[in-house]
């Protein structure tokens, strides 16, 4: 939600900038891993009005170009703005109609400028974007920060998936892996997100991208079981329950 911050009389404007001064509307954690096809990316589609689940059914992977795949983590707002920057670079590219389109290294690469220097003016956009892509045979992954902290690697996280999906990528994934099991280790993932971050919720989407173009499948829900003894009265014995 971009707020209307009016600037410093002395300066002689008018005009007031609008810039994002804190995110209302936000995603949680986009989880993203290289199998032997290509790339698979995970995330749920809920949006949280501060603490408030008030969204079901936001989409946060959205396709770039002809070989890139997009998610983000934070706010939605921002997300638009960001996809509205690509779309006229995409736009661009493709005017020059000389046959070649960019790759997700160079929308990787345009990404981390984009967002270190919305940084430098002290005007960020709130998100943790994570790219992956296929171009001429090659798998590329990479994520970047609000702050344009980037990198890339076999396998990458956003938000809470950091900390609780990494660990499990660390230890379970390798460079074979078919669709198959690749699905199942996102969705692994995602179940550990889903019991361990308040922002999360029972659904989610997996895209797909490989060589022959994106696919985004459509949303469906995890198998869950909340019979955990922990799960039971977790208050008892807290102070004031």
């Amino acid at each position: 939600m971009a707020l209307k911050q009016p600037q410093n009389s002395l300066l002689g404007s008018e005009s007031d900038s609008q810039r994002t001064l804190y995110p209302y509307v936000t995603g949680t954690s986009v989880v993203a891993l290289k199998y032997k096809d290509g790339i698979l990316m995970a995330a749920d589609m809920g949006g949280s009005y501060g603490s408030t689940l008030r969204y079901k059914s936001l989409e946060r992977m959205k396709p770039i170009s002809k070989h890139s795949l997009l998610g983000a983590s934070g706010e939605i707002s921002d997300f638009q703005e960001i996809l509205r920057y690509l779309d006229e670079l995409i736009l661009y590219d493709n005017m020059w109609d000389d046959g070649n389109s960019l790759g997700p290294k160079e929308v990787h690469n345009y990404l981390t400028r984009v967002m270190y220097n919305r940084r430098n003016k002290f005007n960020p956009l709130w998100n943790s974007l994570v790219l992956g892509g296929v171009k001429n045979g090659n798998k590329y992954l990479g994520t970047v920060s609000m702050i344009g902290v980037n990198f890339e690697d076999n396998h990458v996280a956003t938000g809470f998936g950091n900390h609780l999906a990494r660990p499990i990528l660390r230890q379970e994934w390798h460079e074979n892996l078919s669709f198959e099991d690749g699905v199942k280790l996102l969705e692994k993932c995602m179940r550990v997100l889903l019991y361990r971050d308040r922002s999360a919720v029972n659904k989610l989407q997996i895209g797909k991208i490989t060589e022959e173009g994106v696919t985004i499948h459509r949303p469906y829900s995890l198998k869950t079981y909340w019979e955990f003894s922990t799960f039971e009265n977790p208050a008892q014995g807290a102070i004031g329950s």
